[in-house]
Formats: C-alpha cells, structure tokens, sequence
C-alpha cells in the first residue's frame, strides 16, 4: 500500500494544503542549523502582584477546594484558521495574562492548610500550558495552529513563571494534577469546582471524574455556578492596574472617534456609510490596542434606534444623526465602552438638539447620583425621573410622568428600554454573573467602573409620536470612575454638549 492509499483520518485532512515532507532526511534538515533560542528571562510584570492578590481574594472564600479555571482553547474561524486567540476574563483576570495568552491553558488554584498557600492565602496556584516546542521538534515547522515557524515564538514555562509569578508545568500534568485526590467529600474525596463551558475538554475531565468518584453532578453544577459568581464579585471594585487599562482604552477609542469624524465625508458618499464609519474605528482599535471590546454599532437614522444594530450596513446621510457606540479593547484586555450621536453635517437640527438635550440633562443626573453610598439602581432611576419629565413635557406620555415612573406605569420605557448603566472592565458587561445584592442593588464603592448612558429612541414606524420625532435616536454614554468623594468622568475629553460636538467636528473637518 502507498502513501496516497492509505486512509487518512479527517483530522489529518486539514493540512493537505501544505503538503508537508515526510522523509527523515527532510526532518533531519529542519532540525539542524537554528540559532539557539532566546533563554532571557522576561522582567516580572506589572501586573503579577495585582494578580497575585486577586488570586488571594478568590482563595479565602473556597478554602480546601480545588479551583480550576481554564483559558479556553482556540476556536475555528473556517475549516483550518482560527480566530483571534482572547482567553476567559476569570483566566486573564487571576493570571494577569494579556493579549493571545494562552490558548488551552487552565490555572488549577491547589488546596493547602489554611494560611500556607501563596501570599498566607489557602491555595497554591499552578499554570499547566503547553510550552514552546524545541526547532529539533516537528512541531515546530509541522504544526499549523502552534508551531512557530506558523505562529511565532510561544512562551516557555519558565518564561511565564518569571514574568507572572504563578508557577508553571506543563498542559500534559494536567489529568493527574486534577483528579487526584478528588470525589465524594463524604468518603474523604476533594471538592472541586471548575469554571464552565469555557473548555469543553476539561469540563469532560472533571465530569468524568466526578462520575467515577460518585460526586452528586446536580450539586457540583451548582457549586461551579457559586465560582463563577465568585469571579465575578472580586471583579466589582477595580485595582491600580485595571485602571490604568481603563483609562488606555478610554484614551485610544476617543482617538478613534476622531477618525470616525474623518470619515464622514467618504462615508456620506458610500452606499455602505456606515461601514466606513465601523471601518475607521476598527482601524484605530487595532493600531493602539488589541482589538474592539464588542462589535461596533454605527447606526444611521433610524437605524440608531434599533439598540444593537451591528450590521453597519446603511447609508451616512446629510441632516442625520449617526449613534455610533465603540470601545478599544487594549492589550491588557480591558474594553472601553463609549457612545456619542453625532450630526454628519455638522449642526443638530432644532428637534434634534431638543432629543439630544434631554438625553445629556438624563446623564448628568445620573453622575450627580454616581457616588459612594448610594445604590447602583439610583443611577438609572435618576435618568429615567428626567426623561419621564421631558416625555410628559413634550406630550408624548398618554399619563403623567409620576404615574410613568410607577411600579404599574413604566410607559416611558417606550423609548427607553435598556438600563441606564453596567460595569466595565475585561468585559463590556463586566461582572455579569454576580449576585443581584451586589449587583443592581448593590452599594456604589470607590474603585468602580460603570457606564452612564440614558437614551432615547423614536422609530419612523412609531405612530404614537409626532412626525417630528420619527427617525431619530439618541444615546449618550461615558464610563466612569467612582471615587472617595463622587466620580471621575473617564471619557471627559470626547465632547458632551451641543456647542462642543459642533465645534469638535468643525475643527476635524477644516
């Protein structure tokens, strides 16, 4: 039987297209003559001491349980490419690691005598991923997705021990790492809990092992759910380095509002204007961090009151509002989250400033709400108390705005029907699994991150208002900083008012 009849198995197909040599001379010729690998030691990170206390933080609420929360693996994009590799916000958060590390790691937090672990914590943390492979290794120049003479240079155990401060072994240890010692607490076996459909392998592993230890899964699906709540809850309140991500994501999608004002006029000339205004800000994102935090909305006329229009696939006309709301992902992983309705003309028209002002009487409301103390929930009912007010002013609200602020009114919420805020941070809706008393109803704490960003939204196909109205969208949205005596508006520098948007994009468009 030859080569080309022996059966091949569909994984193998995939690298058809290279055509790789399979003679031992030919191995034996990429083996040899390669410069030696750099073996410096990168300086440990900023981040790592952070890092390290969060891992403390989530360690003294699972005392003698075994965490295990994995980075994911990569993902197919179409047949043999993948996507862009960003690892589960839990990993990056307790790992410190940043853009493209590390696909199919997990970070397994080891039980230990309380007090004993790393920094007096109850665990001892270890990093399992796959290390560099060595040029004498087929790997290196056979291996598509993790070679690196396809990819590039990955990190080696050592490397990311020194530059992290987590102890490394390799991804191989991981089974035995896992399931030892673990089963049924009553028969003397070690909890574990896992963060879920994050990597379906390891979700396999630890089912499995649970099955054979006799481990009740209903109550382990429960107990993984309270992790990751828990990786949530120490997500709340931000540390010097998350902010410092913060605020370079900020700085770098406001200088991508700048090239979104520039594109304006190839944009109002392109059937597809919306997608020169998506593509202008793409283009920054990826020039100053890693990529977009979330799919740009660049919604035109009425498409800006359809809340997550990310087809982009409208026209850019003169006299219309254009929403666009966009945020840098930086290298850090950390995501702005920044929306501004802006005329393509340049000049609001009489109806739309009116929209316009009321939506920024709503946000500044909120921010004077936005301090330490009061609940989260207050920032979004302070901006709904002035656009009830408006819509009643206005004439558009069949009841009056006390009744339409009401638990059996809400009619208001027509045109406003998202809440007024979310936290921020490594995900655009950061902190989403927490507990609702920490959450909507939790207290406003220095060191938080969240979005203020009221909205009014009249579709053309809304018959219940004026013409006037119909067509016209309108969302403002800053992220902000709560600190010891108020709050810090993070997106100041992107212009708020009328007056200022105006004379922001005249001096663009000059």
């Amino acid at each position: 039987m030859t080569e080309e009849t022996i059966p091949q198995n569909i994984e193998e197909r995939v690298n058809n297209r290279s055509q790789p040599p399979t003679s031992q001379a030919f191995k034996d010729f990429m083996a040899s003559n390669w410069a030696p690998a750099d073996s410096t030691l990168p300086e440990r990170a900023e981040v790592a001491d952070f890092a390290a206390k969060r891992r403390v933080a989530l360690s003294q609420r699972f005392a003698g349980e075994r965490l295990v929360i994995p980075a994911g693996p990569l993902k197919v994009r179409s047949n043999d490419t993948d996507y862009r590799f960003r690892p589960h916000s839990a990993f990056a958060h307790l790992t410190g690691l940043g853009v493209d590390h590390e696909p199919d790691a997990v970070l397994v937090l080891d039980p230990v005598d309380e007090g004993t672990g790393d920094n007096g914590s109850h665990h001892k943390a270890t990093l399992y991923f796959t290390p560099l492979a060595g040029r004498e290794s087929e790997k290196f120049y056979a291996d598509p997705r993790y070679g690196e003479f396809w990819i590039g240079p990955r990190p080696t155990l050592a490397g990311i021990e020194a530059e992290y401060g987590i102890k490394t072994a390799d991804l191989a240890e991981l089974e035995v790492a896992v399931t030892k010692n673990a089963g049924n607490e009553a028969l003397g076996g070690l909890r574990i809990r896992l963060v879920r459909n994050v990597d379906l392998n390891v979700d396999a592993l630890i089912d499995t092992s649970r099955y054979n230890t006799g481990v009740d899964l209903e109550q382990s699906d429960n107990l993984d759910g309270e992790l990751t709540e828990a990786l949530s809850e120490i997500r709340l309140v931000k540390d010097e380095v998350e902010l410092a991500n913060l605020r370079r994501s900020v700085a770098s999608t406001i200088a991508g509002f700048e090239k979104i004002v520039e594109s304006f006029p190839r944009a109002t000339a392109h059937r597809r204007g919306e997608r020169i205004v998506e593509g202008a800000f793409f283009a920054q994102a990826r020039a100053e961090g890693n990529d977009l935090g979330y799919d740009t909305i660049a919604a035109c006329g009425n498409n800006a009151t359809i809340l997550h229009w990310i087809h982009n696939t409208g026209t850019v006309d003169e006299g219309k509002l254009i929403l666009v709301d966009a945020g840098v992902e930086d290298d850090s992983l950390y995501t702005a989250d920044i929306t501004r309705t802006l005329p393509v003309n340049g000049k609001y028209s009489e109806v739309q400033a009116k929209v316009y002002n009321a939506v920024l009487e709503a946000a500044d409301a909120a921010f004077k709400v936005a301090v330490p103390g009061n609940k989260f929930r207050d920032v979004h009912q302070a901006a709904m108390e002035v656009l009830a007010a408006r819509l009643e002013e206005w004439g558009l609200l069949p009841v009056s705005a006390e009744v339409s602020l009401s638990e059996q009114g809400g009619q208001h919420r027509r045109w406003m029907p998202h809440g007024t805020s979310h936290h921020l941070g490594l995900d655009v809706h950061d902190c989403a699994q927490a507990k609702r008393e920490l959450y909507i109803d939790g207290v406003i704490e220095p060191g938080m991150v969240f979005t203020i960003e009221p909205g009014l939204y009249f579709k053309e196909e809304d018959l219940g208002i004026p013409e006037e109205y119909r067509g016209i969208g309108v969302r403002i949205e800053d992220d902000v900083l709560i600190t010891e005596d108020g709050n810090e508006n993070l997106s100041a520098a992107l212009p708020r008012t009328v007056e200022d948007v105006e004379a922001w994009m005249a001096d663009i468009l000059k």
